[in-house]
Order: structure tokens, then C-alpha cells, then sequence
């Protein structure tokens, strides 16, 4: 996989995007991903949605952004357990800077197991870039 990022979380496939704000993403949940009760640990959750509410955002607006997360809420309605699972992210309302988006995780039976809302700050990719060399560079 050309990211390690996406090897760690165990992304699995981009299923779909659409300009319109939308973005679908497959991950794999492991038994290394779980803590008691062979129960996924809730960051991998809310990382999977965090991701596909991203995706949605680069979806409509293109590659030369980099949706950065400043704020997210995740609920918890079910346990994820090791198996395929699916977060789905949509944009409710984006702007030039900031864009509110909503997203969910289900299971590979179409179980609703987490849903989330979040604001992400539109940041143009080669700022993001630049900053993340220069502070490497010290």
C-alpha cells in the first residue's frame, strides 16, 4: 500500500467518492486492533471515520487540501469486532476554510456501530507540506 498510514489503520479499499462530498472507505478490524473482549479500541474507530469524512471533504474539493481535523465527536453504539467494516463520511456544510461533515462506521451486515460529526480545517497542501519539512529539518 503506498501509505503506511492507511497499512496501520488496515484500510482495505477506497469503495467510493463523489464530488458531491461523499467518500467510502473498507478497513479490515484486527485482533491486534482489540483490547478485552476482543472489542476494536475506540481511536481505530474514530480514526476509520475521521479518515473517510477526510476523504469526502479532498473528494469535493481536490487534492491541494489537506482537511485537518479541529474538532470530533465520535458515539459509540456498538462494539466493532474483528472483520471488514465500512466508514462512510459526507459533507453537511464546507466553506472556503472550514467544512462540517458527519460520518459512520458499519459492520460487513450493514450493523450501525459509531457515527461522528467533525470540523475540519481546509489547510492548503503546500503549507502543510512545507511546515512538516521545516520541522523535520530542526
Amino acid at each position: 500500500m503506498a501509505n503506511d498510514l492507511y497499512e496501520e489503520m488496515g484500510l482495505t479499499r477506497i469503495v467510493s467518492t463523489d464530488p458531491v462530498g461523499k467518500a467510502c472507505l473498507e478497513y479490515a478490524a484486527r485482533p491486534q486492533q482489540c483490547h478485552s473482549g476482543g472489542v476494536v479500541q475506540g481511536g481505530f474507530v474514530s480514526g476509520w471515520i475521521d479518515a473517510a469524512m477526510a476523504h469526502a471533504v479532498i473528494a469535493k474539493v481536490g487534492q491541494d487540501v489537506v482537511p485537518m481535523t479541529l474538532e470530533l465527536k465520535v458515539s459509540f453504539l456498538g462494539p466493532a469486532r474483528p472483520g471488514p467494516v465500512f466508514a462512510e463520511g459526507w459533507i453537511i456544510k464546507s466553506g472556503r476554510s472550514t467544512a462540517f461533515v458527519e460520518g459512520r462506521l458499519t459492520d460487513g451486515a450493514g450493523n450501525l456501530l459509531a457515527t461522528a460529526s467533525s470540523t475540519l480545517m481546509l489547510a492548503d497542501r503546500g503549507r502543510v507540506e512545507a511546515a512538516a519539512k521545516a520541522a523535520t529539518a530542526t
